[in-house]
């Protein structure tokens, strides 16, 4: 098994922190968001792993680990991302946002699916959210899945709570068929946008579309993608705010209630 971790964005909400480093690099809890992630994905005998830079590059120097560049991340997304690591998208390949942190178990969970699709999803979102916003409808999006667990909306902004059973957040693992579809897609859109609208999302450009808007169109075409079940048990450092709360928390004895380090 393969890890590809996308790694390549400027985090511009971040800053200061990031104005001169990645955002992966980013200290949280005397590591950084990096370190965080190789150790659970060799604690998981994950040691194939791929990263994707781009902001800052040469900061990242990190042993064992097969680097790729996206050399456009100033005006590209998840998605364009991911397939400059193309090359490694065979047999089974876990990806993982490059600013998130997760337990050893939530990676397992991972590990365990035998879905050819397959995506964390966590369904204590709203008692996480509501930590980090106030009010969590500012930043949740859409997603809603069946009564076998098969995602069937996903990342599309919401006013209510009718539409959100639970959040993406930036973790999932493709094999099997679901690569095959994944690459066949992938490349099949690509060449359709440059003959009209983007297919992914007609409101950005292709190279901007996000990896929900890829998922999203993915499911549309028939693909089945599992939702691999967690409570919590995860972080994303997306902001300043974030970075607060966390060491906060942390130094308040408070962190278990979301994250055990």
């Amino acid at each position: 098994m393969k890890a590809i971790i996308l790694a390549a964005g400027q985090g511009t909400r971040l800053r200061p922190l990031t104005e001169n480093k990645p955002k992966c690099l980013v200290n949280l809890f005397g590591k950084s968001l990096l370190e965080h992630q190789l150790k659970i994905f060799r604690e998981c005998d994950i040691e194939d792993i791929s990263l994707v830079k781009g902001f800052q590059e040469n900061k990242i120097n990190e042993s064992n680990i097969t680097y790729f560049i996206n050399v456009n991340y100033e005006t590209t997304n998840m998605v364009e991302s991911l397939f400059c690591a193309k090359d490694k998208l065979i047999d089974s390949v876990i990806i993982s946002y490059g600013d998130i942190i997760f337990e050893n178990k939530v990676l397992k969970k991972l590990i365990e699916s035998k879905d050819d699709c397959s995506v964390i999803v966590d369904l204590k979102w709203e008692k996480y959210w509501k930590i980090r916003f106030d009010d969590p409808l500012d930043d949740a999006e859409s997603l809603e899945f069946d009564k076998n667990n098969f995602i069937t909306n996903i990342g599309q902004k919401e006013t209510s709570m009718d539409k959100i059973q639970g959040q993406y957040i930036g973790l999932m693992k493709f094999q099997g068929n679901g690569l095959k579809f994944l690459r066949e897609f992938y490349e099949n859109s690509k060449k359709e946008s440059k003959i009209g609208t983007n297919p992914l999302n007609s409101n950005v450009k292709f190279e901007s579309s996000y990896m929900t808007d890829l998922l999203q169109c993915m499911i549309n075409k028939g693909c089945k993608i599992k939702a691999i079940f967690i409570e919590n048990g995860w972080l994303e450092v997306d902001s300043i705010k974030d970075h607060k709360i966390y060491n906060k928390k942390l130094k308040d004895g408070s962190l278990s209630e979301i994250f055990n380090l």
